[in-house]
């Protein structure tokens, strides 16, 4: 008797349930390695730029092993490891340095004084000594031999520190509030929420394959703010009624000329991040891998409205959030009322205790000083240290008797600690001596820079200068009061300068007043231009608030005027 095949079955199309299901499912295996190339073919590789076609051959992650394989022989990374290497926070600086930079993960800027002991220690052992503060309230470690990278990874990690997903592809530290838990007027303490988003990060392969880079700052409203505003994700708290809710804006990346741009939502603390996790998933699933230079979050939504991103973010979550039109009367910046808030010492919300924030010059930190700050917190404060954006430091929880010890302490390890109109505000970017991108030496022409104006000129209210080597802005001078953005002038280290940048609630882009001045020449350059604003300004009309008023020919005109 022979067999009879059953008829084959007509095969129905799946429904939206099954597509959303096998969707997540792909995913998932993808984030694990696994591939379903019998189901979806892969596309071929040449179709693939570098940087993914990199991802692809071998996770990021998993190039640890080839790590430690190249310090055996102090072998140079190649073209791929360089790009690989990056997701372990190692940055090789050829063709400047034969040797890796490490940038380091510091959620919230927190520091204990046993990290920053052993970091200290590990400058003076494994680098070169050079360590930067940076404006993602962060570390940087210089000249680190491929012979030494895992020892340094090592220890990095031995004091709860991290360097994973630094760079590249990833989410970059994560910022907040200095102040945060101990400020008089914040309105939530975001700390907590930026740990945990930490943690959430950390835990997922998924985040470690984004399109491009990816900012997220918190603000809860305290003294020393977060530029949130210039973040990817920018999470701002508000008051509305009696309830302490958090705004959220999206894509904001000013070396691109963008800033974040409100959601018109309003989300709960215990939910902000549950949202922030579904507002990048959207990101990694449908940002650009095409082209780099288009792969941006803010790229992406100059492709759909965010009214449309907000829906894919919702269906993620399964739920709705509150809608709440964007209500200037809401927002508030203590931040922007006090001068300069992270220098100088201040009343913290604890009676009898108080912060104590002072100038790292341009972000410069020898290991001794490392050392000594350390010990300093210890003997004076609680034992922590919290890094700045602007590229400082606060001790906090220092008693009342020990504030002016403290900064005598400071000011002799080389510190300021007294509120400068000019040098408290004046940040920089790496610069050339480490920088392959960067145009022109911009911590050695800041250092000159505000060395010379706090000679020559006396401001009663803060000018914020910043100086960036390149168009990627890491020191973001479209949002300075003065902006200088380095190039070449006949084969010289030169600057375009910018005026009129903010944020916040004086929120603006940097408009081109010069080109081409040399670096040689840029003090001068701006003490004229200070002295002007000081001579024609209306009333205490803020620098921003002057050039603003005038358009670019007149700036230049009086900016030139030789009288």
């Amino acid at each position: 008797m022979s067999a009879t095949l059953p008829e084959p079955l007509a095969a129905a199309p799946f429904t939206p349930e099954q597509k959303e299901y096998l969707s997540g499912l792909f995913a998932g295996a993808a984030a694990r390695g696994q591939k379903f190339s019998d189901i979806e073919p892969a596309p071929a590789h040449e179709d693939l730029i570098f940087e993914e076609r990199v991802k692809r051959e071998l996770h990021p992650l998993d190039a640890y092993e080839q790590i430690v394989e190249n310090s055996i022989n102090n072998k140079a990374p190649d073209k791929e490891e360089i790009f690989r290497f990056k997701w372990n926070g190692l940055f090789f600086l050829t063709p400047i340095k034969d040797a890796f930079m490490s940038r380091l993960r510091i959620p919230g800027g927190l520091l204990t004084t046993f990290q920053l002991r052993e970091l200290g220690r590990l400058a003076q052992e494994l680098t070169s000594g050079y360590v930067q503060i940076t404006t993602r309230a962060n570390l940087q470690m210089r000249l680190i031999q491929p012979k030494d990278a895992p020892e340094f990874l090592r220890r990095v990690q031995s004091v709860g520190l991290h360097t994973r997903g630094a760079g590249a592809d990833n989410i970059r530290n994560l910022t907040a509030n200095p102040t945060a838990g101990i400020d008089p007027v914040e309105l939530i303490n975001v700390m907590p929420l930026c740990q945990q988003i930490g943690q959430i990060i950390i835990n997922d392969r998924s985040f470690y394959d984004l399109p491009r880079k990816f900012n997220i700052a918190y603000d809860g409203g305290g003294l020393i703010g977060t530029v949130e505003d210039t973040n990817d994700i920018g999470v701002k708290a508000v008051k509305i009624g009696d309830e302490v809710l958090f705004r959220i804006a999206l894509g904001g990346a000013t070396g691109h000329k963008s800033f974040a741009r409100d959601l018109g939502v309003v989300v709960p603390p215990n939910e902000i991040n549950k949202v922030i996790v579904a507002v990048l998933r959207v990101y990694v699933e449908r940002g650009c891998r095409t082209d780099r230079k288009k792969a941006r979050l803010k790229h992406l939504l100059e492709k759909m409205s965010l009214e449309e991103y907000l829906a894919l973010v919702e269906k993620r979550l399964g739920k709705e959030i509150r809608r709440a039109p964007y209500d200037a009367a809401q927002m508030r910046w203590a931040s922007h009322e006090l001068p300069h808030s992270h220098v100088g010492d201040f009343p913290q919300k604890q009676r009898g205790l108080n912060y104590v924030g002072a100038t790292c010059p341009v972000g410069q930190i020898t290991p001794k000083q490392m050392l000594r700050l350390a010990e300093l917190a210890d003997l004076y404060g609680s034992g922590e240290i919290r890094l700045t954006v602007w590229q400082n430091f606060i001790i906090p929880n220092v008693p009342d008797a020990f504030v002016q010890t403290l900064k005598r302490a400071l000011e002799k390890s080389g510190f300021a600690t007294r509120q400068s109109n000019i040098a408290s505000g004046v940040i920089a970017c790496t610069g050339n001596s480490y920088c392959k991108f960067a145009q022109s030496n911009t911590k050695a022409h800041a250092l000159e820079l505000l060395n010379y104006l706090e000679k020559k000129i006396q401001l009663d209210q803060p000018v914020n200068i910043h100086v960036t080597g390149c168009p990627n802005s890491c020191a973001q001078h479209y949002m300075g009061d003065i902006g200088c953005l380095g190039t070449k002038v006949r084969g010289e280290d030169g600057y375009h300068v910018f005026v009129g940048g903010g944020f916040g609630k004086n929120q603006a882009v940097g408009r081109q007043v010069f080109s081409g001045v040399r670096a040689a020449s840029l003090p001068e350059t701006l003490e004229k231009m200070l002295r002007v604003y000081l001579k024609q300004r209306e009333g205490r009309e803020t620098f921003q608030q002057f050039t603003t008023r005038h358009d670019l020919n007149a700036l230049q005109v009086m900016f030139t005027n030789d009288e």
